[in-house]
């Protein structure tokens, strides 16, 4: 996810708008107090986030799980602040977040980048992953660096070779467009990655490697990852925390070993029923 509003690259950012500083891992970096979207009124309305709070800390994997109209994707695009939310708070660094517009907008477009599940329409079919890459160089802030380097860094740091950057999209595999997508939204260097079932569409070996590409970035740059599954087994695999949502409420939330091997909810206690050997 780089440019969000679907445009060619914005306006240049007021200089004054400066990065904030890295957080020390496990400090709190995005904070949901009572976030809540509904659609439609009365008989109609359907709650599809309600009331949910939680932190995301530094240098950690969390992911949200649930079955599919959990609210689950809703509470991303919530977070990515592609839709307002109906009540609730969402605050970035302690700073509300939740209804800026404009330039700050953009700004915390760069800072919260976005992975979604469908690597097959997300290129254009005529571009090239280097082409591909370049098109957020208004957004991107350099520091001295080339974006030619920039982009290098972002291949790497998803285990692409250097000549992918020169390819084509018929030329890369599923798993290949994929880890594109990831180095797309490294190219911002963000201060938190939302993966919204980046999984989904490849099949069992590929997502494996995808789910290693995320415990790698987590391990090797400190980048913490809001990761979306429907697959518990999924979220066992490379979380540190889990939330587990059920029509719209967040139902457990905790370390990963709290609710994998102590789940408190029904909920949770049936989505595990499909990992039976975390048990055994």
């Amino acid at each position: 996810m780089t440019d969000l509003s679907k445009s060619d690259p914005p306006e240049q950012l007021d200089p004054a708008d400066e990065r904030r500083a890295t957080p020390t891992p496990g400090d709190v970096i995005l904070k949901a107090t009572n976030l809540s979207k509904h659609f439609g009124r009365n008989k109609s309305l359907v709650k599809a986030v309600d009331d949910v709070s939680f932190e995301i800390r530094s240098s950690e994997i969390t992911t949200v799980v649930g079955e599919s109209g959990s609210g689950k994707s809703t509470l991303a695009r919530l977070i990515l602040r592609l839709m307002p939310p109906t009540s609730g708070t969402i605050e970035l660094h302690g700073t509300d977040v939740s209804r800026i517009k404009g330039r700050a907008l953009h700004a915390y477009w760069r800072d919260v980048q976005a992975v979604f599940q469908d690597p097959f329409s997300a290129f254009n079919q005529f571009f090239t992953v280097r082409r591909l890459l370049s098109r957020s160089k208004g957004m991107l802030d350099l520091k001295g660096e080339s974006l030619d380097d920039r982009m290098k860094t972002a291949i790497d740091q998803v285990g692409l070779k250097k000549d992918s950057l020169d390819k084509y999209p018929h030329q890369l595999s599923g798993g290949q467009r994929q880890r594109v997508m990831i180095a797309r939204a490294l190219m911002m260097r963000p201060v938190l990655l939302i993966a919204d079932e980046a999984t989904s569409m490849l099949d069992a070996s590929l997502r494996a490697n995808i789910l290693n590409v995320l415990t790698d970035l987590r391990a090797d740059t400190g980048l913490t990852i809001l990761f979306i599954t429907h697959d518990i087994g999924q979220a066992c695999y490379v979380s540190d925390r889990i939330l587990v949502m059920q029509h719209g409420k967040l139902v457990e939330s905790g370390p990963t070993e709290d609710v994998i091997f102590r789940p408190q909810h029904e909920y949770t206690q049936q989505l595990l029923e499909d990992v039976p050997r975390l048990h055994g």
